[in-house]
């Protein structure tokens, strides 16, 4: 596999070059290191074992990827979640900085006319990976989104920033029981996250990743107006630490959540892909065409694509990184400063970590 690896103090990433996935993320940090990105377990295998019309990046498919478009690519003819996922990029810059390290990528296609670039920063003692995205000129409009995955051993619990409420689409990821399984009632909605419908007539709460229930599920999170950055934090029970991912709202204002347990049948999934969340900051709707087009987000007042044009250029940002957490439960809430985090658990006690508060930047100007 063609990869490269960069590195700052206490951190390293590895970038799959052959599609643009994040192969492994280390986070050496107390004494411990954290790896808190997923691969499929497939990976690595002889391509003549996988489905023959399997997209490159279901292939390789690793730790964080740019989807752009998100899911369908129905506009400009291209593999699921777009050309950013699954074909090649090229490294424009690798070199340090004065507080750690920088890579630049260029991504070989053009999406709908526009070059992509993806920068990924390491500070040194941050345990996070920053990242941007930018997309410089072309036409029409892209629909985006980070697609970070971890997978745990037995479970997990989730806290987010607050939401205006969760959403599943018309129809589940696995319809046919032949195929597969899904938990959630679909369409379906609420602004309570541990209330959420199901397919049985209950309810479920989406703060409670359990090992125990086999199942493909999907729904959307809509970000509320809080004037923060937006988080997801996962605590991860057997692995004993916090997953944390962030955002700016501005820029990208939904969080979709793919829970996947076993709940596809079919090769390559083969009921073997366990344990694994799915946290997809984006701004789209399912599919190229429902982004541009008229959607239920549109008429919820949220934006699901960037404009692009000649002259002009479109970017974005996303944080993701770990920490060592004891006892399974997730915080309370995240307060970020210019160069600080502050993590305040269920009780009240607070825990600081480095942090570059001002690579989100709230309040950026953003295209729409």
């Amino acid at each position: 596999m063609d990869t490269l690896t960069i590195g700052a103090k206490g951190i390293s990433v590895s970038v799959d070059l052959a599609v643009g996935h994040l192969a492994d993320m280390a986070i050496d940090i107390d004494g411990r290191r954290l790896q808190p990105l997923h691969r499929a377990p497939w990976v690595g295998a002889p391509r003549e074992t996988l489905p023959e019309n399997l997209p490159e990046g279901t292939v390789r498919l690793s730790g964080d990827f740019l989807c752009a478009p998100f899911s369908r690519s129905d506009v400009e003819e291209a593999p699921l979640h777009g050309w950013p996922a699954n074909s090649a990029w090229d490294v424009v810059e690798n070199s340090a900085i004065a507080d750690g390290w920088r890579a630049t990528f260029r991504l070989r296609r053009k999406v709908m006319g526009a070059n992509v670039d993806k920068v990924l920063t390491l500070r040194d003692g941050n345990p996070f990976l920053y990242q941007e995205h930018v997309f410089s000129g072309g036409a029409g409009a892209i629909s985006v989104a980070h697609h970070p995955m971890t997978a745990m051993k037995d479970g997990g619990r989730l806290a987010f920033s607050p939401k205006r409420f969760a959403a599943t689409p018309a129809d589940p990821l696995e319809p046919d029981p032949a195929r597969g399984r899904f938990m959630l009632a679909y369409p379906a909605r609420s602004a309570d996250l541990s209330r959420f419908p199901t397919a049985g007539g209950g309810t479920a709460d989406l703060g409670d990743y359990r090992s125990d229930r086999l199942r493909e599920d999907f729904l959307t999170l809509v970000e509320a107006d809080h004037g923060g950055p937006g988080w997801t934090a996962l605590a991860r029970r057997a692995e004993q630490d916090l997953v944390l991912v962030l955002k700016n709202p501005a820029e990208l204002p939904i969080t979709m959540l793919w829970f996947s347990n076993g709940g596809r049948d079919y090769a390559p999934w083969n009921g073997r892909h366990r344990g694994v969340l799915g946290i997809e900051d984006g701004r789209a709707a399912v599919g190229h065409a429902a982004s541009l087009g008229d959607n239920w987000l549109k008429r919820e007042g949220v934006a699901t694509a960037f404009a692009l044009a000649e002259g002009r250029s479109v970017s974005f940002r996303h944080v993701i990184g770990a920490v060592p957490l004891a006892g399974g439960e997730p915080p309370r809430d995240i307060e970020t400063a210019r160069d600080r985090m502050r993590i305040v658990a269920a009780d009240g006690k607070a825990k600081e970590i480095a942090f570059d508060g001002d690579f989100l930047r709230i309040g950026r100007s953003v295209p729409a």
